[in-house]
């Protein structure tokens, strides 16, 4: 007897093909027939006419350590999501020293957050084993995150790596790799992914080939130096030979809006000269990261407590306001070309300043009588520089193109759950794209849409037989109804679960039933199967 078949189904298999009417029988971990099934099994759910499509993939978040306090993962369970690769731009819970593990801890918090016990492992190896140990109810996989190697290699020093000092960090992504991370992430906009230089990251990249391992990154400026920062990626890319995925591709600051098809341009070009690039979308007109990325880069050497030293300085912040009011050459200043009134606070770390949560910094500014460049100094200072923000800076129409374009796939880049609002896309990106992109303007047809959150993530990050309806594959299945899936997350209420999911099946085990965990943990660290060519 079989143990679950979805009957009477629209089955989107993942291929992008249209859909055909079926069903899907599974046993074990497994799907075992797709078709008209008359076998009995031991459940049987009638679907009636609703979309079965494979399990789909986030294949950009930072859900690192939320999963070990949320293991049961509901706000992405509840989206269909059934894998989750983390790791990125840079920014991960290991590899770490513990002489550096306190430096790492606040590099990492604004953005993946923290947790209340001590990390039970040093190498990325050990995550993968303490997040399997967890029990998660969806599937994780990682890269090797640079800014945790450079940490534990040579801390925030903003210089060159030696010879040395590449070949341990070299020697550490190897180890990564070896475990089964599928590639190495970079976050050229964050310290002390900033302060390297291309060449020193196409060394580093130099490791990759022979694990058939991605690179992937967080581009250097999104804003003005949108151009030179694909093309500085695709050099390096080039220069060690390696498959790249630029993440969340935008074009940041109204003076910008329309470089996208520049951008997607710079991208066909390296693909008409046999190079593998492709890129990750959030289905949103704003970012999230932390309200540090607004400063200089050369404010953020050292790490948190010299960046609170230097807000100390009168004169040190009389040269950050003045730098922050006009442009810059050397790095993004997103406050010229979108305002203060653009960056809202979602995370604040004391209570005292909870209040705040939701407001932009012109309205407290205003609140404290100070200058908005202050008043954010101000209180990076009161909150030890853990504060969270969301970033209005993008246009809809760049979204809608990127969205489109067909070697974009489809990621949340959610931060991490613990903070007073959190973007919206924590809780709403996947059923967006359906009702937004596929419903309401049709941007992609619902079978397009299906592909961009499972067979092609699963294709890109090398996660087995997974993302297909197929016989053979493994049963990660999300059934949704595409006339009703609709987020309900807002930047104002964005802890809003979504509607026109009811089922989510993961390893074979039904996890979502009807809208409700079953309380299932099937997950298991996906580990990538990487054909070594040593």
């Amino acid at each position: 007897m079989l143990d679950l078949i979805l009957k009477n189904g629209r089955i989107v298999d993942g291929t992008g093909n249209p859909w055909f009417a079926g069903d899907v029988a599974i046993q074990g971990q497994t799907i075992v027939a797709v078709g008209q099934i008359h076998e009995e099994a031991a459940q049987v759910i009638d679907v009636q006419h609703q979309v079965i499509a494979p399990g789909f993939i986030d294949g950009h978040c930072h859900s690192d350590l939320m999963i070990f306090d949320y293991p049961h993962s509901e706000i992405k369970m509840r989206q269909g999501v059934t894998t989750e690769v983390v790791g990125n731009c840079g920014l991960a819970p290991a590899p770490f020293v513990p002489a550096q593990a306190e430096l790492l801890q606040s590099y990492i918090q604004p953005v993946i957050g923290q947790t209340k016990w001590a990390w039970p492992w040093e190498t990325v190896g050990q995550y993968m084993d303490a997040v399997a140990d967890s029990r998660p109810s969806e599937h994780m996989a990682t890269y090797v995150a640079h800014g945790a190697l450079r940490i534990a290699v040579m801390g925030f020093a903003n210089r060159p790596a030696t010879t040395l000092e590449v070949a341990q960090m070299k020697q550490i992504l190897e180890e990564g790799l070896k475990a089964g991370a599928i590639g190495l992430s970079i976050g050229l906009l964050y310290a002390p992914g900033s302060y390297t230089s291309k060449e020193e990251i196409a060394e580093l990249c130099s490791v990759l080939p022979a694990y058939n391992g991605l690179f992937s990154t967080h581009i250097r400026g999104e804003g003005n130096n949108l151009l030179p920062s694909v093309q500085e990626v695709i050099w390096i890319a080039e220069k060690a030979g390696v498959s790249l995925h630029i993440s969340h591709l935008k074009a940041a600051g109204k003076r910008n809006w329309g470089q996208i098809v520049d951008a997607l341009e710079l991208i066909e070009d390296a693909r008409a000269r046999g190079m593998d690039v492709t890129c990750d979308v959030y289905p949103y007109n704003a970012g999230s990261t932390s309200l540090t990325t607004i400063l200089p880069p050369w404010v953020l050497e050292g790490g948190i407590e010299k960046v609170l030293d230097l807000l100390r300085s009168p004169k040190i912040r009389s040269v950050i306001r003045e730098e922050l009011s006009h442009e810059q050459v050397t790095w993004d200043n997103l406050i010229c070309s979108t305002g203060w009134q653009s960056v809202f606070l979602s995370a604040m770390h004391t209570e005292k300043n909870r209040h705040l949560e939701g407001k932009h910094i012109a309205e407290i500014s205003e609140m404290r009588g100070q200058h908005p460049a202050d008043c954010m100094m101000d209180l990076l200072l009161e909150e030890e520089g853990r504060i969270s923000i969301v970033y209005f800076h993008m246009s809809d129409d760049d979204v809608k193109q990127v969205v489109a374009y067909d070697k974009s796939l489809i990621a949340s880049d959610s931060l991490t759950c613990d903070t007073g609002k959190p973007h919206p896309r924590l809780y709403g990106t996947f059923p967006r794209v359906f009702a937004k992109f596929v419903r309401e303007h049709r941007v992609l047809t619902l079978e397009q849409a299906v592909r961009k959150v499972t067979s092609f993530p699963v294709q890109r990050f090398k996660l087995g037989k997974r993302g297909l309806i197929v016989p053979g594959y493994i049963a990660d299945v999300t059934v949704f109804n595409p006339d009703t899936i609709q987020d309900h997350a807002t930047f104002e209420e964005p802890r809003l679960y979504p509607d026109g999911i009811p089922h989510v099946v993961v390893n074979g085990k039904l996890t979502l039933s009807n809208g409700e965990h079953t309380h299932a943990r099937e997950g298991i660290f996906i580990r990538a199967q990487h054909c070594c060519r040593h």
